[in-house]
């Protein structure tokens, strides 16, 4: 609970309403030469303590007459300007960073700078686009993958999935492979590791032969490419036996594998497709063909927004549509669920892991990490927010580590393994009550509401008040009111024997 009652509250919901403009009118307009633009995609990608730092102890905003800052706000023309005089004190009372943390790490015997990389897709898909990611700050790229022929693409390819106020829970995309020709793609290659030494690039190929993907390998490995990585996963190609028809096939993973590995001496990333119930066999296959390590997931398959009135689902294509790759932050617990599997798999001892699936924030990447990664892989989230990202997600990492006495991110590698168990392994003598905060209690009855028809009966509200009174013989200690609340005022109990 925050030293101001629902500070945190409020700071998530205005940064998250903030449009998170490029050149934003609200910095050009402070009068004292802040940057509440700054402050709030901080605050928005969940680096508190970054946002915290930019601000002076003398806080200017608390004798600002004119709020010039919040009349440019051009959220103010769709609902009203974001509350940046209350998010900038607000923020004065975050934590402030004291250190920073190594984020350097090994991966595949490579050096990279920190764990952050751009995944094979649009947002790695030329010269100019990898230069300037890396001038950004991400450590490497995966460059999109290439192939011996060029695709025909649709317009559009693109469609989001919506809930409520949020306009990008999901993200569909029916995109292909590159669409420049296989001799752009090696020159784009070869320009990127003269101007960018130290920066990893990953490049990512796809054959529809052994023949091919001994070439491509071979290709990408005289261009100067870092690593290779294997799009086994692509849900979408229009042909069969590419992308994902492969990825469920551990045979043919194998075997294309193996070609991969008559072409370079480079580390080979087999890329796997989560379309599929045991991510593990086809895992195995590559490694023992060959393979150094294992990147995942790829998009899931899937069809989005269907149109009552005219049956059309989107994207729409002159009428028609077809299944496509989902991805963005809903994919993240899917993606996380594979990662485990793959990390505790005694099979891929000594694989390495570069995850990706709905990574927005440090905090995101750090999950991953804590479950075995080495390195993530970021699309969605660059296509909604642009390269700009990657700063939140550097600095907010170095203070997070560096607040919790880590010196190095290379010592939160794996470290949630051991809390995941199988669900028989698990407590079940044992019961949480939830812990009721009264004074923070906004009496809305929504606790009420979803444990009455979603839950046990175990609540019922206080006559006049509205707020929760607890039935513990009815109280099972699911949770379900801590997770619906919306002031925050609701926290885990102490765990107490059952019948006690």
């Amino acid at each position: 609970m925050g030293e101001i009652p629902y500070r945190d509250i409020l700071l998530r919901g205005e940064a998250g309403s903030c449009l998170l403009c490029s050149g934003a009118p609200c910095a050009a307009a402070c009068p004292f030469g802040l940057e509440p633009d700054r402050i709030l995609r901080a605050l928005r990608f969940e680096n508190t303590m970054g946002a915290a730092a930019r601000l002076p102890e003398e806080l200017p905003c608390r004798t600002c007459r004119t709020k010039d800052c919040m009349r440019a706000c051009l959220k103010g023309k769709l609902t009203g300007p974001v509350e940046i005089d209350r998010v900038m004190e607000y923020a004065s009372t975050l934590e402030k960073p004291g250190g920073a943390a190594d984020l350097t790490v090994k991966f595949c015997n490579l050096r990279c700078e920190n764990p952050f990389f751009l995944s094979s897709s649009v947002v790695a898909n030329n010269y100019e686009m990898i230069a300037r990611a890396f001038e950004t700050g991400w450590a490497g790229a995966v460059f999109k993958t290439v192939g011996t022929f060029v695709p025909k693409e649709v317009s559009p390819r693109f469609d989001a999935l919506r809930k409520e106020a949020l306009p990008f829970v999901g993200f569909k995309n029916i995109e292909q492979i590159s669409e420049h020709t296989l001799a752009e793609n090696l020159s784009c290659i070869r320009q990127l590791k003269r101007d960018f030494p130290t920066k990893i690039l990953v490049a990512s190929i796809m054959g529809r032969s052994e023949e091919e993907w001994t070439v491509l390998s071979g290709l990408m490995t005289e261009a100067g490419a870092d690593v290779i990585e294997c799009n086994f996963s692509c849900p979408h190609m229009a042909a069969d036996g590419l992308g994902s028809d492969v990825g469920q096939n551990p045979e043919l993973v194998a075997a294309y594998t193996r070609a991969v590995r008559r072409g370079t001496h480079l580390p080979i990333l087999a890329k796997m497709t989560p379309n599929l119930g045991n991510m593990e066999l086809p895992a195995i296959a590559a490694y023992e063909a060959g393979a150094d390590g294992i990147a995942a997931i790829n998009t899931i398959k899937s069809i989005l927004n269907v149109d009552p009135g005219s049956f059309v689902s989107g994207p729409e294509v002159d009428g028609k549509t077809s299944v496509g790759g989902y991805s963005g932050k809903a994919v993240k617990p899917i993606a996380l669920r594979f990662i485990h599997s793959l990390s505790i798999c005694e099979k891929l001892r000594g694989a390495e892991l570069s995850g990706m699936g709905g990574i927005e924030t440090w905090l995101d990447a750090a999950e991953f990490l804590a479950l075995g990664c080495r390195t993530v892989q970021v699309t969605t989230a660059v296509m909604q927010y642009g390269y700009r990202i990657v700063e939140d997600m550097v600095e907010g990492m170095k203070y997070y580590l560096a607040s919790q006495g880590y010196s190095s991110v290379s010592e939160i590698i794996g470290k949630a393994l051991p809390n995941i168990l199988p669900a028989d392994d698990l407590n079940r003598d044992s019961i949480s009550y939830p812990k009721f905060h009264r004074e923070n209690c906004l009496g809305c009855g929504r606790c009420y509401l979803s444990c009455l028809d979603g839950g046990h009966q175990a609540i019922r509200q206080e006559p006049g008040s509205g707020k929760p009174l607890l039935n513990p013989r009815r109280c099972v200690g699911c949770h379900l009111c801590l997770t619906v609340c919306p002031a925050g005022a609701i926290t885990p109990g102490t765990r107490v024997p059952k019948n006690q």
